[in-house]
């Protein structure tokens, strides 16, 4: 991977990779010190990733130090919604809506939760998530299928249904 590369799969993967962090993890800070963590370990090792396959390095780097992250510290931080003033913003349903979301992905656990996101947030195919997350195609899927049982139960739940 050149210089020339490496700017380029910055460019490219830095919001999505730190928009899978920070929605895993929910705290900004530490997402931000994986995503540069990873970004730095891209760097070091350029000359033995292609840059085809940056996407996944970068993903799989990120998500190791996500596990090892909440595996040290055994905590899991909400993040309350504040305005640019820091003032609370009013519940509306739309932050109902997310709220209840949240609640339903915080059912998961952070194999379940990681692998929705990665599908059906960020858009990557059974393959990709795989490299990834270093399971194969048939076990994304069947994690994932188990995952969406679990997040449909809560969902569809009459005390949830609004």
């Amino acid at each position: 991977m050149t210089e020339r590369d490496y700017n380029q799969c910055v460019d490219q993967y830095s919001d999505n990779v730190y928009r899978f962090i920070v929605k895993n993890l929910r705290h900004e800070e530490d997402a931000r010190d994986i995503v540069q963590t990873a970004f730095e370990k891209l760097w070091r090792n350029r000359d033995q990733v292609e840059a085809e396959k940056s996407k996944s390095y970068l993903f799989t780097v990120a998500y190791n130090q996500m596990i090892d992250h909440i595996r040290k510290n055994k905590r899991v931080q909400l993040k309350d919604e504040f305005a640019e003033d820091g003032r609370v913003q009013h519940i509306s349903q739309n932050s109902q809506l997310r709220k209840t979301l949240m609640e339903a992905l915080n059912r998961l656990n952070e194999t379940q939760r990681s692998l929705v996101m990665l599908k059906d947030y960020e858009g990557y195919s059974y393959e990709e998530i795989g490299a990834i997350m270093d399971l194969n195609p048939s076990q994304v899927k069947v994690y994932l299928h188990r995952a969406r049982l679990i997040l449909r139960e809560y969902l569809v739940s009459p005390e949830n249904v609004r």
